[in-house]
Formats: structure tokens, C-alpha cells, sequence
């Protein structure tokens, strides 16, 4: 068969399927991610170098053809017949080449769609301010916030920019004017862009990842100066994520940096998607809302109190993630082993149950 029509038979097995990734080896079998279990596919022959490199011929540009080979490694995005974008990494392991997808819906959901909290509506109403989605890899980042960009763009006439490695989702410009830039395609770095954003009379602005101080610092600055900034960073907890922006900075700069995030931040989202008993999955949630408490405790560099703060606030709109699962396993939505596998404390979420 021809490598095109190989991975074009693939990626409609995967939508068919309905799963969310799908890996590449050479000498093995193609696998999918359905859910949380990898299944390979039996009815697919073992993949050959010449396959790889063939597969890639098609999901890559020329440009990014070259960094492959001068790098071993390559971030990249692929449109597939117009209905479906993937986000992949093609690398090396052992000296083999393997490739990574992730499928990203050509239509963006509604945060109600999501069964997300209703009360993220109130971040994208804020005029400015530094709002993060924190959880690990494959917890549904990139899905949270293209959903609260894209209530900002069918709600709001703004300018909003967004700076990605690669491009996911695709946004069609409604009452906001939405400009999307690419690292190496439309700009060379995020450091690059950010510095641009300035002079771009910008109103929103969203960063794929934020990746090292120099991106944090003028996100930062840019939540402080007027604009609404959204990104997303791999830390497991509101207060991880905040311990991890000072800790990415010198000792003699991080207590400026307190005082500033302290000052711009208006949120932390951290979540994580749970097997659903009917199939499917299903979010888990962890909300911290910066308020005059939260914003002491991160100037003094109490993150560690933060947790508290947090499991004591519902009653000002936070959210604890341990109650999130025990509602979820109430509501037979997931199992309690799950519950155990996602909570951070489990000793709390037994209290709860």
C-alpha cells in the first residue's frame, strides 16, 4: 500500500474508533489510544523504516523534513481531509524512528461540552489578568483553553493572538479578530512573538506552553499591562504550578517575580480525564482564584498553603479536586479506584467518600 494511503487509512481507523492518539514504530505494529488502554493494530503489518520514512514524506513540510534530520526530532501539525488536525512528534529511539499523533477535532467544543465548571466563564469575561490550564500530558489542556478562546471570540470584539509550537486548533475569526502564529513558521521563537505582541494592539493573548522564564516573564508583564493572557503548563496542582514559575528563576529575580504574578494572576486550572464507566472520559478539577489571601501567600512564598486555601474556599467559587471525584464516583460517572489513581491526597478523598 501507498504511504500516503497508509496513514490516510490509519487516521480514518482512529476517528472510527474514536481514539486520541496513535503511534508509529519501526518493526511493530501501529497502536492506538482508546480511552486510557493502548490497543495495537493486528490488522496493520509491522511497520519498516522505508514506511516511516515514507508516512513522514506525507505529514511533514520540507522545512520541517530538514530539522527532523538535523535535530532527530520534530514537532509538526497535519490537516487530514479537512475534517480532522493532528498534532505529532516525530523522534528517535534506539535509532529507530517512531511518530506520535494526537488527534485535535476540527470543531472546537464548548466548555459546557466539556462538562467543564461553569465558573470559567468569569475568566474570560476579565478584562485582563493571567489565567493558567495546568495537568500533565494528554489531560486536555489544549481542548480547556481553545474552548475559553473561542467563547471570547463568539462573545467579544477583541483582537486576540495566539503563539503555538505546533498550531492545534483552528479558530475562524467571529466578533474577534483571531491571528494564530507558529514557532518556525511565523516567527522563529515564543520570546520572539511575545516581544512582538506590544506592538500588535493585541486584547488576548494565548501561549501554546510556556517553556522558559523569558516567556513567563513577558507573559507576565503582558497580564500587567492591560491584556488577558492564557497558556498552559505540565504541573499537577495550583500550587506546583505557582512554585514552578518562581523556581524556573534566578534566586535574586524570584522575588520579583512573586510580586508580579501575585499582582496579574486571576486563575489556575489544573484537571485531568478520568475513564468514564459508560466509556468515554470525563474531567476532574482543581480551581484556585486568586484573591487578597492568595495573593499574600504567593508574595511570602507559602505555596505550600495554597492546598488549604483552596480546599476551604468553595464557598468563594474554588474548586477542590478531591471533591470533584468524590461527586464523580457518587454520581457513578467513575470508579473509586480511579478516584485513588488521580487524587493527590488520598486521605482526603477517603474523608469525602
Amino acid at each position: 500500500m501507498e504511504h500516503k494511503q497508509i496513514i490516510t487509512d490509519l487516521i480514518d481507523n482512529l476517528i472510527e474508533q474514536e481514539a486520541s492518539d496513535l503511534h508509529l514504530s519501526e518493526d511493530k505494529l501501529p497502536i492506538m489510544r482508546v480511552a486510557s488502554s493502548l490497543i495495537p493494530l493486528v490488522r496493520y503489518k509491522v511497520l519498516s523504516r522505508q514506511d516511516l520514512k515514507g508516512i513522514l514524506d506525507t505529514l511533514l513540510s520540507q522545512k520541517q523534513k530538514e530539522q527532523f534530520v538535523d535535530q532527530k526530532e520534530v514537532d509538526f501539525a497535519y490537516d487530514h481531509r479537512g475534517i480532522i488536525r493532528l498534532r505529532g512528534n516525530a523522534y528517535f529511539q534506539l535509532g529507530k524512528i517512531s511518530v506520535a499523533l494526537r488527534l485535535i477535532p476540527k470543531k472546537i467544543r464548548t466548555m459546557e461540552e466539556l462538562n467543564l465548571p461553569p465558573i470559567l466563564e468569569s475568566f474570560v469575561n476579565k478584562q485582563q489578568g493571567f489565567f493558567l490550564v495546568v495537568g500533565p500530558t494528554g489531560q486536555g489542556k489544549s481542548t480547556t483553553l481553545a474552548a475559553m478562546i473561542n467563547h471570547i471570540n463568539t462573545h467579544r470584539l477583541e483582537h486576540i493572538i495566539t503563539i503555538e509550537d505546533p498550531i492545534e486548533y483552528i479558530f475562524e475569526s467571529d466578533k474577534s479578530l483571531v491571528e494564530q502564529r507558529e514557532i518556525r513558521e511565523d516567527t522563529p521563537d515564543f520570546h520572539t512573538a511575545l516581544r512582538g505582541v506590544f506592538r500588535q494592539d493585541i486584547d488576548v493573548l494565548m501561549i501554546g506552553e510556556m517553556r522558559e522564564p523569558e516567556t513567563i516573564a513577558t507573559a507576565v508583564t503582558a497580564a500587567e499591562t492591560g491584556h488577558l493572557v492564557f497558556s498552559t503548563l505540565h504541573t499537577n496542582t495550583a500550587s506546583q504550578t505557582v512554585a514552578r514559575i518562581v523556581d524556573s528563576f534566578v534566586a535574586e529575580q524570584q522575588s520579583q517575580i512573586r510580586v508580579q504574578l501575585s499582582a496579574s494572576l486571576i486563575g489556575i486550572f489544573s484537571q485531568r480525564l478520568i475513564p468514564r464507566i459508560s466509556g468515554g472520559m470525563v474531567p476532574a478539577y482543581e480551581l484556585l482564584i486568586n484573591n487578597a489571601a492568595v495573593a499574600n501567600l504567593i508574595r511570602e512564598n507559602r505555596v505550600h498553603e495554597l492546598n488549604s486555601v483552596i480546599e476551604t474556599g468553595s464557598e468563594l467559587g474554588m474548586i477542590d479536586l478531591n471533591r470533584t471525584l468524590s461527586e464523580l464516583v457518587k454520581a457513578g460517572e467513575i470508579t473509586v479506584e480511579n478516584a485513588y489513581m488521580f487524587s493527590q491526597n488520598s486521605k482526603g478523598l477517603e474523608r469525602l467518600l
